[in-house]
């Protein structure tokens, strides 16, 4: 295959002639996500008419995926709508019916901690014993308590000891541990299982944050993720029906799958070698010389865009932004996606003839007596197991079958998605069988798993804010290219979406959607004239 490079002198031209004679901006929008057809919807319904969206897979949704087995739909990426008021999923989901057959177990009003339903958690030691639920609850009632702690530095603006490395998980173990050995009504044992139980919570903690711990996530900047009032939301026909929705009323012409991208040619450095294009590309027009920017596929075919929406994920950035963008990106923009977090939760559903728990079973937590005095949650690629922090029982069993899901995050998930189902399927089964207690739980009937940290079109779940970076990198990731007060050339050629560049809403479907609309309320605020 012939080289796509493509290099050339920039100009400062601030607007091309094309654009000079009024026509249509082309607008190409990378990634058919929430973000990338939220985008793509506002604008086609704004009026543009020159709009293309380029998904490198063989499916829309991006981080959305619903999987029909049986009669049930499975989610193996975005499963709740986080509030209600104003959130433009619920209201899609509202609007269109998807939450008629909601049932109360599906709608939490509560902090959701990964799922959150009627009946009791059971939460189990390695030694077989479930500990009691007053023990549990009180533990809880501590862990929550210092949980809001957390959100009061940045949303009171209280100063961070050095003690804690402006760290969640270093400052919660820390003054948790403390609070639990200074109880004088615990005996040592209650104390003990206390302390194990902190490595629990705080792994479901990193399984919501979709860090590979809590100690990786900024404990100043923790608070400023904000939670839409309102019920939280499952969709029990699947979350893939908000895409569809989305995905309506774009033409099915203006959506190209499996068309991978190359690299973003950006301000104009295409330009006194636009020839050799040509020569890669036999069908290019003469009027397609004075675009802004040229986005390469795979395929090597160059698409001559005015402005391009990119809504990759962050991991996607973070492996590819030195070969995705010509010329380079800015030293600032690279900072923040350096600084930014984002890794692996994945979950794994395990479907039983029978159910082997209890009907009052809402979720088995996994509690490691050794880890009452770890300091890490790291393990070795052996013991990647240990970092399944829980299995939650899918109800109603009417609709799902006896089913469990189980969560892990981190690099242990990235290890879990290298081995077989059949491995995978055994082992979570001897864990099973040695937290209840129960030799006989038979191995699940059916597995299925999600990869998205080893999926090289994701490369991770969702953002955090990461030590050592705050809401105003999400900022910089957002803004786009070229600077407008540092360049004399077209504003706005290579812009940002997805669920990274929502300072208040990242890691949310909402969020996803509602950097999307943003930025085409950007390029629509630029070209009313043109469109009215």
């Amino acid at each position: 295959m012939q080289s796509c490079e493509i290099s050339a002198d920039s100009t400062d031209d601030p607007l091309s002639s094309g654009l000079r004679r009024k026509r249509q901006p082309r607008i190409v929008v990378i990634g058919a996500g929430l973000a990338g057809l939220s985008a793509a919807k506002a604008l086609l319904e704004s009026g543009f008419t020159d709009v293309t969206v380029l998904e490198a897979t063989d499916r829309i949704g991006g981080r959305v995926q619903s999987v029909q087995l049986g009669h049930a739909t499975f989610e193996l990426g975005a499963t709740w709508i986080h509030g209600s008021h104003g959130n433009p999923v619920y209201h899609l989901a509202e609007d269109n019916g998807l939450l008629e057959e909601t049932t109360d177990s599906e709608r939490s009003v509560g902090r959701i901690s990964l799922y959150s339903k009627n009946g009791v958690a059971y939460h189990l030691t390695n030694s077989g014993q479930r500990i009691p639920k007053d023990v549990v609850e009180e533990f809880s009632d501590l862990y929550n308590e210092v949980y809001n702690l957390t959100q009061e530095f940045f949303q009171r603006g209280k100063p961070v000891n050095a003690e804690s490395q402006n760290s969640v998980g270093v400052f919660t173990r820390d003054v948790v541990r403390k609070r639990v050995k200074a109880d004088p009504d615990d005996t040592e044992a209650v104390k003990r299982l206390k302390l194990a139980m902190i490595q629990q919570y705080l792994k479901v903690e990193s399984c919501e944050s979709s860090s590979h711990s809590m100690d990786e996530v900024s404990l100043s900047e923790f608070g400023e993720w904000t939670e839409i009032p309102g019920a939280h939301h499952v969709i029990p026909c699947g979350f893939i029906k908000i895409v569809e929705i989305l995905a309506r009323s774009i033409p099915k012409s203006v959506i190209q799958l499996r068309k991978p991208v190359k690299c973003i040619h950006w301000n104009q450095s295409v330009s006194k070698e636009i020839e050799r294009v040509a020569d890669h590309n036999s069908d290019l027009p003469e009027e397609n010389k004075d675009s802004n920017v040229f986005v390469e596929c795979e395929d090597c075919e160059f698409i001559p865009a005015d402005h391009v929406i990119v809504t990759v994920s962050l991991g996607v950035l973070k492996k590819r932004h030195e070969s995705l963008f010509h010329p380079r990106l800015p030293e600032e923009k690279v900072m923040a996606i350096e600084k930014l977090g984002i890794n692996t939760t994945d979950k794994i559903f395990l479907e039983f003839e029978e159910p082997f728990w209890s009907s009052e079973c809402n979720s088995i937590q996994f509690v490691w007596e050794d880890e009452a005095e770890s300091e890490s949650l790291t393990y070795p690629e052996e013991l990647w197991y240990k970092k399944i922090c829980s299995f939650d029982v899918l109800y109603p069993p009417e609709r799902y079958g006896h089913v469990l899901s189980g969560w892990i995050c981190g690099e242990e998930a990235l290890i879990m998605e290298k081995c077989d189902d059949e491995t995978v399927a055994e082992t979570c089964t001897e864990m099973l069988r040695k937290f209840t207690g129960n030799p006989n739980i038979p191995k699940p009937r059916r597995i299925l798993r999600s990869s998205w940290g080893s999926n090289p079109h994701f490369r991770g779940s969702y953002s955090y804010t990461q030590v050592g970076s705050s809401g105003a990198d999400v900022e910089k990731l957002a803004k786009p290219l070229p600077y407008a007060e540092s360049s004399k050339a077209p504003p706005m050629q290579v812009m940002f979406s997805g669920e990274a560049t929502h300072r208040k809403y990242y890691s949310t479907t909402h969020g996803a959607v509602l950097s999307g609309q943003r930025e085409a309320a950007r390029l629509i605020e630029m070209y009313q004239d043109l469109l009215q």
